[in-house]
């Protein structure tokens, strides 16, 4: 039954409902090349639910009783949660050799770093941002408040990340030194240490929740790399308008490599480093 019911196929007007209970509760937008993914990804989910149709699931997604639950479940499966420690060194190096510096000088008397990864998956980010920042303090960590928070709408995600246990896969971009200094070994998992493991702090939260995100404050630095690829335009520049109002005037903005932010499609300006894909908010002290 799962290898028939995985072939359902999925027809023009099921794949236009399905696609706009996704981008109405996620922002992800699935343009019509991409009918395929849907119809693939979903198809022993089909099985599962004993479902005929992809008509019967847009129905269970807006009408059930475990339509919040089934979302959850539905995402975990449409989207790919592609991370790794360390990912994209040369763009991490701006960021602990050219930016925490400037960063942690300008705070000198508060004393407090508040770094916002979004759409963090399961965690390695965050985390690797905890090394780093960990790794440049050296003895004055403990001299600073530092809160780091990783956000996601997968809960899934959230759970793995809470865990900070993690596979080889996850591990594959990892220096050997900082396996060594960072992680323990546990069966065929690596599992962070504790005081790096404190410096993160997790949280579900949907990218178009604006005000989710004002309740947070103001953050010194966001990372959010390689979601907005699946976000249209204006999507994306909701999500990029609410990062404006949530940094502050002398914050940055890291996103993906294969991510732009297009002239006057958010007030952002480039910061003109090589592999930085690194922005500042445009203020009127900077124009």
């Amino acid at each position: 039954m799962s290898t028939a019911a995985s072939k359902i196929s999925i027809t023009d007007r099921e794949f236009s409902d399905l696609r706009k209970i996704i981008y109405d509760r996620s922002g992800i937008h699935f343009p019509d090349g991409k009918k395929y993914v849907l119809e693939s990804r979903l198809g022993h989910r089909l099985a599962e639910l004993e479902m005929e149709s992809f008509g019967q699931y847009v129905q269970f997604l807006s009408m059930g009783p475990y339509m919040a639950d089934e979302f959850q479940e539905m995402f975990n499966r449409i989207t790919i949660n592609e991370t790794s420690f360390f990912r994209n060194e040369p763009q991490l190096d701006v960021f602990e050799k050219t930016v925490l510096p400037e960063i942690l000088e300008a705070r000198q008397s508060s004393k407090r770093l508040r770094v916002w990864s979004a759409a963090c998956s399961t965690g390695e980010e965050p985390y690797t941002l905890a090394i780093l920042i960990q790794r440049s303090l050296g003895i004055r960590l403990n001299d600073w408040r530092i809160e780091i928070l990783g956000t996601d709408i997968s809960e899934k995600a959230l759970e793995v990340a809470e865990s900070a246990k993690y596979t080889e896969y996850a591990m594959r971009s990892t220096p050997a030194i900082v396996r060594q200094r960072y992680f323990k070994t546990e069966g065929p998992y690596s599992l962070l240490n504790d005081t790096t493991r404190a410096m993160v702090t997790f949280e579900k939260h949907n990218l178009r929740d604006r005000l989710g995100a004002k309740r947070h404050g103001t953050w010194d630095v966001i990372f959010c790399r390689n979601v907005m690829i699946y976000f249209d335009d204006a999507m994306k520049k909701q999500v990029l308008n609410t990062f404006a109002d949530q940094l502050a005037d002398d914050g940055y903005l890291f996103i993906g490599h294969s991510e732009t932010i297009r002239s006057g499609e958010a007030p952002f300006q480039v910061v003109p480093v090589p592999q930085a894909f690194c922005y500042r908010k445009l203020t009127s002290k900077n124009i």
